[in-house]
């Protein structure tokens, strides 16, 4: 079979499109014929060494993945062969970047029936960090007010759906190119963050504070002052420190995101149901990944970009 694969890390050039044997699915896994994986930043991470996750060289990237089960392995009753399902992979394995591979059975769920399989690879990491971040890390309820900081990228948009389905009141900040899509997703408030100030733009204090940009420490703490007593700062960017505020209970926590089956299979009802749409900016055949990887490396790839094996 064909697959990407990094014998080293270092720049985009140790990405390889080469034969690879097909693999064997064993005790507990299952193996899929890919529909897609997705790009994620991490993946470029991964590649050049900058993020400390224990891969086995030689790697393939691609952790986000769909497609149809093709073999099972002893001691699995589901999926079964045929199923059509899509999965966050667990990141030290090998990823999805091929036209197959094995996967843990309980790290994939089945795929939404409302959208084309490969579509569905642009879901799992993107919606889980999301729901992570906002009500497992930030404790979000019905009722309560979030303010998500960087809510243009495709983790934001999700957050601020999810956060709307939810009841909670949500106040975003957007750039001009991104401001109409965020308010589409259902905003209450959005503030563009390159011509105002934040601090003075929200008006009250917010329960939980959900950082998804870039952004200097010292602004970052100043922001604390935005959220309530008892409330919490969440934030995805885990090179910049979370601040707190214990004089006033204000936690911190910074998201890593995690595997959940259930919450998948969740995510996959709301897709179906209409409530959640899935982005997907483009789409590239698993030729042209090293290519996506350059692009990566000069600057972030914006929108979601879903890579096919055929």
């Amino acid at each position: 079979m064909k697959a990407v694969r990094f014998h080293e890390v270092g720049g985009p050039e140790v990405l390889r499109y080469e034969d690879v044997e097909q693999p064997t699915p064993g005790p507990g896994e299952v193996r899929l014929r890919v529909a897609a994986s997705a790009f994620n930043a991490a993946d470029n991470g991964m590649r050049a060494g900058f993020l400390p996750i224990p891969v086995v060289l030689p790697h393939v990237p691609g952790y986000d993945v769909s497609g149809v089960v093709d073999a099972v392995g002893d001691g699995v009753e589901e999926p079964g062969v045929g199923d059509t399902v899509f999965g966050f992979l667990p990141m030290e394995r090998d990823g999805g970047a091929a036209e197959y591979v094995v996967a843990p059975a309980d790290a994939v769920v089945a795929a939404p029936t409302s959208i084309p399989l490969a579509d569905a690879a642009a879901l799992p990491s993107v919606a889980l960090t999301a729901w992570q971040a906002l009500f497992d890390d930030g404790r979000l309820e019905a009722g309560q007010r979030v303010l998500v900081v960087g809510a243009g990228g495709v983790v934001g948009k999700y957050a601020v759906r999810l956060a709307k389905r939810a009841g909670v009141a949500v106040v975003a900040t957007a750039s001009p190119r991104s401001i109409d899509a965020v308010r589409a997703a259902g905003a209450d408030e959005v503030v563009d963050h390159t011509t105002t100030d934040l601090l003075g733009a929200v008006q009250g204090q917010v329960d939980v504070l959900l950082n998804l940009a870039p952004i200097e420490p010292a602004a970052f703490a100043a922001l604390v002052a935005l959220v309530r007593d008892g409330g919490a700062v969440v934030s995805t960017t885990a090179w910049i420190p979370t601040p707190d505020d214990a004089s006033r209970g204000v936690r911190s926590a910074t998201v890593f995101v995690l595997p959940n089956r259930d919450r998948l299979a969740r995510l996959a009802a709301l897709v179906d149901s209409g409530d959640l749409p899935v982005e997907v900016t483009r789409r590239i055949p698993l030729t042209e990944l090293p290519a996506l990887h350059a692009e990566a490396a000069q600057h972030p790839v914006t929108g979601k970009v879903i890579v096919l094996p055929a």
